[in-house]
């Protein structure tokens, strides 16, 4: 599955991109597939082991901030391995024409 997943925190100011980067590494440190971009990181793997990472990226950032607001979407699809690469390459083979 994959989960696109924004953490934001509330209450805690203005600049936020540090508590942000809280989160962030707890992706990177699952060792999972992802990908941050400037809304959302997304992470690639099994049901139980993404959101036990969403989770940890959330508690990282409560745990610095007064409360957290969460959004994500998933995209469940059985069988299906790299979807993290795939549907990029996809659209991009698209927009060459192929």
């Amino acid at each position: 599955m994959l989960v696109a997943f924004s953490v934001t925190p509330l209450g805690a100011g203005e600049e936020v991109g540090a508590l942000v980067a809280e989160a962030v590494r707890v992706v990177r440190a699952s060792g999972l597939p992802h990908r941050t971009d400037a809304m959302f990181t997304t992470v690639e793997g099994e049901w139980d082991e993404v959101m036990a990472v969403v989770k940890a990226a959330a508690e990282a950032v409560a745990a610095r901030a007064p409360r957290v607001s969460l959004v994500l979407k998933a995209d469940l699809r059985p069988g299906v391995t790299d979807a993290l690469t795939a549907k990029v390459e996809s659209v991009e083979r698209h927009l060459a024409g192929g």
